[in-house]
């Protein structure tokens, strides 16, 4: 009966986590730019994603690459994400690994939503819509790297 308890006391915590997380998020009510990525990923065991990006930023178009990985992930999926930059105030801090800061959530027949963090604090919140079959079992970190 007590591992009961355990279990919903880690739930509890965890939740708060994620909310605390998200309002941090939110806080930047103006956006710094946009973005719009679009992805590959194919996967048996750990998992590989490629694909390329543009951002707007100050009014010039910015293109980058992407890479990630995902470890325990099977099946092949493209996504394609659309969503606003945070705490960006010069172009040198959008590059780096981005980490969820958020719980990604589906919104329903393939679309989802997320927000990850770089090591320089730059926020990307986005909505993605996805195709394929994929099972993830653990986070995931995006790599930018500008062209």
């Amino acid at each position: 009966m007590k591992k009961w308890y355990e279990k919903i006391i880690v739930l509890i915590v965890l939740f708060t986590g994620v909310s605390y997380a998200a309002t941090a998020v939110a806080a930047d009510k103006q956006p710094s730019g946009t973005v719009s990525i679009s992805t590959t990923s194919i996967a048996i065991g750990i998992g590989t994603q490629w694909g390329s990006g543009v951002l707007l930023f100050k009014g010039k178009q910015h293109n980058f690459d992407v890479r990630g990985l995902s470890i325990i992930d099977v099946g092949v999926t493209t996504i394609s994400a659309d969503g606003e930059v945070y705490h960006l105030n010069k172009i040198e801090d959008f590059a780096g690994t981005y980490t969820a800061v958020e719980a990604g959530g589906a919104l329903g027949a393939g679309v989802g939503a997320a927000a990850m963090k770089n090591q320089k604090g730059v926020v990307m919140k986005l909505t993605s819509t996805k195709g394929g079959l994929k099972f993830k079992l653990a986070p995931e970190g995006l790599t930018v790297k500008m062209r």
